[in-house]
């Protein structure tokens, strides 16, 4: 039967199906195109991400870079307010747009912010769009980059000496500051210590001590009793009796309570003496035809007393409230004494009795010459006098067998050439010069009914606050610390440096305290810092006597000055202290620093800081060299 024409055609179109898919000369094509859109897919994504991947690694880059450079400008002005300053910040942008240039790799709307953490780690967040190229076909228009930084100080167990000129000229204010630099350097500290005691780990220890210096340095609260001399010769005077007499009117007293009210105050100690605001004032004085003497007193307010113990002052006194009361005083006949005068000389004191951390003593001499010698009380504040040394003139060449002093590992023994001597200030006299600036020195004795110059009362013997150990320390005792420093006295560089070194010496007299913790290495700084140029002047009562008297480490006749003499055994104990593995840093507070400081601190750590805004910077600097400034995240 023949086929209809529809039939024929749907016979011929499925025999031509058949055979394109029996013929497979034409699968390739058809591959190809069914794969094509996938591959420009991965291809395309592949470009795009590897030119994310480029971007996102150069972002992280910049944004390390720039919480780097911010870091190293947070001073430690900074721990008073907790905010980043805005000369750091502007570095650390300065930095990221450096090194990730707006448009860089084609990205738009770029970003970077800074923050301050609460242990003063600056954190960074910075972010950046990507656009798309072939991705942009299948609906990704653009890629979103974020990424985190932040930089921080490392710590690891570090000691501190802070060897601090409390010389007379801190009381001053550089040129553009407003306060006193003493107040500027209280302030500066507490931010130090506020920046690194915020930046330690749990489990480091950083150490703080300290040794303020002008014409002496006050460490008796430091040392052992054995590490003190039981005599001592000291450039005073004693009371001869004369061959005259004088007849001298005899008293009796008598006190009788009124009104007001008197109370002993509560003891307290602390590193300086307050004055007493006592004031007595007489009223009804009237003399009677036999001489007898009435009138009345009113008292009020604390009558201060101190004495040195422990590294401070004990604090005692009474407290008087509108305190009244009567008084006559009524002669009672006279008598004959015999009149005395002075004779000038080394004075041998028996100082056993006295404790090493201050106290009173009496001495073999007097207070009042005429008719009678009155018993005299010296008060050791604390300061010493320095052990055994000699006249050096070759300082390349110590003998540190004869100069002790210069031995800053020393530990004293039973030989008093090794022990230190405590001053006496109410007792040493510049033989024979007077209080107007007359005459001239003499060693030998001299026989003088009058007064020489005692240099304690013309401000010429400054015993200084007490040194510290040292000790971890919380921000308020480094607060309570650096309040308390008093400013007196005269600028006696090597004193403080001699002292420095003995206190952080990790093999010298604190050798098991100093030593380091659990077998972990301590680093060690010295910061030595100071307003002004040596400055001795022979008229003291120093660290080596009166010198012109004394001569045991420099004489009139000496080839060096004075001068000379003190800043030669500065830098000789410089020396001394740096090769204990000690970091010396040395900063000049309103003055220029001299070749002597910066050769001690030697190139890139001593700083010349005119104002407070150096003083900071300064200090911050060193607060970043002390740790290791880091990349945490």
């Amino acid at each position: 039967m023949p086929l209809s024409r529809a039939h024929f055609l749907a016979r011929r179109c499925c025999e031509f199906v058949a055979g394109v898919m029996r013929d497979r000369a034409g699968n390739t094509l058809m591959i190809v195109a069914a794969a094509l859109a996938p591959m420009l897919a991965l291809v395309g994504g592949g470009v795009d991400m590897g030119r994310t991947y480029l971007a996102e690694s150069r972002l992280q880059q910049a944004c390390d870079s720039g919480v780097l450079a911010a870091r190293k400008r947070v001073g430690s002005a900074v721990a008073s307010d907790g905010m980043l300053p805005t000369d750091a910040n502007s570095a650390g942008m300065r930095f990221f747009n450096l090194n990730f240039r707006s448009g860089a790799y084609g990205s738009r709307d770029r970003s970077f912010s800074m923050s301050l953490e609460s242990d003063y780690a600056v954190s960074g967040v910075a972010t950046v769009e990507m656009p798309t190229t072939i991705m942009r076909v299948f609906g990704q228009s653009h890629i979103a980059l974020r990424v985190a930084c932040e930089a921080r100080l490392n710590f690891s167990n570090t000691d501190i000496m802070m060897v601090l000129d409390t010389t007379g000229s801190m009381n001053q204010t550089n040129s553009g500051d407003s306060a006193p630099k003493i107040s500027i350097l209280r302030e500066v500290v507490k931010d130090f210590h506020k920046e690194l005691d915020a930046a330690k780990a749990p489990g480091t220890r950083i150490r703080y001590g300290f040794v303020p210096y002008s014409t002496n340095v006050n460490v008796g609260g430091l040392l052992k009793r054995e590490w003190l001399v039981d005599s001592w010769e000291y450039e005073g005077r004693k009371s001869i009796e004369t061959s005259n007499t004088v007849t001298v009117p005899k008293y009796t007293w008598t006190y009788t309570h009124v009104s007001g009210s008197q109370a002993a105050m509560i003891q307290t100690t602390g590193p300086a003496c307050p004055a007493s605001t006592a004031q007595w004032n007489q009223s009804n004085v009237q003399t009677a035809p036999d001489g007898t003497q009435s009138g009345r007193t009113t008292v009020t307010g604390t009558s201060i007393s101190c004495s040195y113990g422990d590294g401070n002052y004990v604090i005692d006194g009474t407290i008087y409230d509108n305190y009244v009361y009567d008084w006559t005083k009524t002669p009672a006949g006279s008598e004959q004494q015999s009149v005395y005068s002075w004779q000038y000389k080394s004075v041998k004191v028996d100082l056993s009795s006295l404790a090493s951390d201050g106290g009173s003593i009496s001495v073999p001499m007097a207070g009042n010459p005429q008719p009678l010698p009155d018993p005299l009380v010296a008060n050791y504040k604390g300061c010493i006098e320095e052990r055994d040394t000699y006249e050096i003139t070759d300082f390349s060449n110590v003998d540190l067998s004869k100069a002790l002093d210069l031995d800053i590992d020393l530990v004293p023994s039973a030989d008093k050439k090794t022990q230190w001597r405590p001053m006496l200030h109410q007792i040493s006299f510049v033989r024979a010069v007077k209080s107007n600036g007359t005459g001239q020195f003499h060693r030998t004795p001299i026989q003088y009914s009058g007064n020489y110059l005692k240099a304690e009362d013309f401000g010429l013997s400054a015993c200084p606050s007490p040194a510290r150990k040292l000790e971890e320390m919380t921000e308020t005792e480094i607060a309570s610390y650096v309040d308390g420093l008093k400013v007196e006295g005269s600028t006696y560089h090597d004193i403080g440096m001699i002292w420095g070194g003995r206190l952080l010496s990790p093999t010298g007299l604190f050798a098991a305290e100093n030593a380091d913790l659990d077998s972990a290495p301590t680093r060690r700084h010295l910061i030595f810092l100071t307003d002004g140029e040596t400055a001795p002047l022979d008229l003291s009562y120093a660290t080596y006597g009166i010198e012109p008297l004394s001569r045991r480490r420099w004489s009139p006749s000496s080839p060096l000055t004075l001068t000379q003499t003190v800043e030669n055994r500065f830098s000789f104990a410089c020396k001394e202290v740096r090769k204990r593995n000690i970091t010396v840093w040395v900063i000049g507070f309103g003055t220029t620093m001299t070749s002597m400081l910066k050769n001690c601190a030697g190139d890139g750590h001593w700083f010349q800081a005119d104002d407070a805004d150096d003083l900071n910077a300064a200090f911050s600097a060193i607060a970043r060299a002390m740790g290791d400034l880091r990349i945490s995240k």
